[in-house]
């Protein structure tokens, strides 16, 4: 089968990989000029791993392996801790934080010389019963059995395809970096919560860390114009390593990344065009889910074409594999927002401390569970 698809982020360059092993002719249409490396790193749970390697990557020596998960108050007292060797050991596979741009290249890795079109950014689709017709903005035309739209928050393929309104704001936003390490964090991934925001940092291989700092955010705010000074102000007597951090930090090396969410619609495409990762079900960063959702689609994509590789029938078969997942992960990215997010009492140190209350020993289980719940990997 001849496949186009749209977008060469970590999703699209996924799926092309799964489809290329599969024997199908794949072509995909990136609208930079190279590869986008940037973006920080990201955190890959058992399922997003266990998918990578599904795939043929190998993740050895890349990143940072994780084996714990510490939930913290403003002030540095412990809320909950999960183990997640446990899960490593239940799953096979483990947890992982890994730069961005790291990614991308191991999955491009894999692809025939040629696979990755740059400069193509799509502008107009035409689909037919026989095929497809995609047209680049540097008015190139491509053919096809299928397209598939991996291409972000802002696709062009789903507004041409489903003709839907675009992701709306949630009201937050993270400054986030990926920057020398002031410390060795370990392998563990850490997130204070309180009434200012939220705060979290992991290691990402190499001597990186991936840090940031999640607040309310509307699209009237102005820019700041000295971010760091900003993020001193709000986040002063928070516990360590707060300021450590902050302290090692330039204004050049914070970004500011807004939160948006889609809603998930009942058929992701229609006819010979299907949607996956953002492009799909954009949703808030919290608990990172985000990119592992990305991941499941990639699976349950490249799954219903090898049960049936009809590309007219395909919309149908993968819409009603992923759906439901999809908007539980989005509710619960969005439901952890209001509960960790900067807006209520919720987050005031007491009651931030009476969540310690928690055994230890039902941490684990319990995220265990909700990992089963969002992925048909594990």
């Amino acid at each position: 089968m001849r496949v186009l698809v749209a977008g060469a982020g970590i999703s699209g360059l996924a799926v092309a990989r799964g489809l290329v092993a599969d024997g199908h002719e794949v072509v995909v249409l990136e609208e930079a000029d190279g590869l986008r490396l940037g973006g920080g790193a990201i955190t890959l749970w058992c399922n997003g791993t266990a998918i990578v390697g599904d795939l043929g990557v190998d993740l050895a020596g890349t990143g940072q392996r994780l084996s714990t998960l510490s939930v913290r108050t403003a002030r540095g007292r412990r809320i909950m801790e999960v183990d997640l060797e446990s899960l490593t050991a239940r799953f096979g596979s483990a947890p992982r934080v890994i730069p961005r741009g790291s990614l991308i290249r191991l999955l491009a890795a894999g692809l025939p010389a040629g696979a990755v079109r740059f400069g193509a950014g799509v502008r107009e689709v035409e689909a037919g019963r026989d095929g497809v017709r995609v047209r680049t903005a540097a008015g190139a035309e491509h053919e096809a059995d299928l397209l598939v739209g991996a291409d972000g928050v802002r696709s062009r393929v789903r507004a041409l395809v489903l003709g839907d309104v675009p992701a709306t704001p949630t009201g937050a936003a993270i400054w986030q970096g990926l920057t020398p390490a002031p410390f060795d964090p370990g392998p563990t991934t850490t997130l204070m919560i309180g009434r200012q925001g939220d705060f979290g940092f992991m290691g990402a291989g190499d001597g990186l860390m991936q840090w940031f700092f999640e607040q309310s955010w509307s699209p009237a705010d102005p820019p700041a114009d000295k971010p760091v000074e900003m993020l001193r102000r709000r986040y002063a007597g928070w516990g360590a390593p707060v300021a450590r951090v902050l302290d090692s930090l330039a204004d050049g090396d914070v970004e500011l990344f807004p939160h948006a969410r889609h809603r998930v619609p009942r058929r992701w495409g229609a006819g010979r065009c299907v949607l996956l990762g953002d492009a799909a079900h954009a949703m808030p960063p919290v608990g990172a889910h985000g990119t592992n959702q990305a991941l499941e689609d990639v699976a349950a994509l490249t799954a219903c074409l090898r049960a049936a590789p009809d590309p007219a029938a395909v919309v149908d078969a993968y819409s009603a594999r992923r759906r439901r997942r999809a908007a539980r992960a989005s509710a619960v990215a969005a439901n952890l927002l209001a509960v960790s997010g900067p807006r209520t009492l919720m987050q005031s140190e007491p009651l931030m401390r009476l969540m310690a209350a928690v055994p230890p020993r039902l941490a684990a289980p319990g995220f265990g569970r909700l990992l089963r719940a969002l992925s048909d990997r594990i």
